[in-house]
């Protein structure tokens, strides 16, 4: 699957109605996120059954800032609706590919319910 644009807009509903959302937030004139493209792309057209979005930080700056978006690239990934992976930095391959199967095995409902317990 390609990767979509993410706006202010559809970003909520694409967080909520998909179970894995990848979200690369970037810039055209920054050189590592330039340099990650290929490598999320890449790594989309693995994965039809994650949403890999990206968020152009120039052109979407209040959802940039409501993300509390400090370096880029930033990647977030999101589970059933839940922001599970949070990180600025360009991933190599093999660690992107780590990070999907990561999330995958997470099991965001019983994670939830034990930080519920804590509380």
């Amino acid at each position: 699957m390609a990767t979509q644009d993410l706006t202010a807009q559809n970003f909520n509903d694409t967080i909520t109605g998909n179970d894995i959302v990848l979200v690369d937030f970037w810039a055209s004139w920054c050189g590592p996120c330039r340099a990650f493209a290929p490598t999320f792309t890449a790594s989309s057209e693995q994965h039809p059954d994650v949403v890999y979005g990206k968020v152009d930080t120039e052109a979407e700056q209040e959802l940039a800032a409501a993300a509390e978006i400090r370096s880029i690239p930033t990647l977030m990934a999101f589970k059933k609706g839940k922001l599970i992976f949070n990180q600025a930095g360009a991933l190599p391959p093999a660690a992107l590919e780590d990070l999907i199967r990561q999330v995958k095995e997470f099991d965001v409902d019983s994670a939830v319910s034990s930080q519920s317990e804590d509380a």
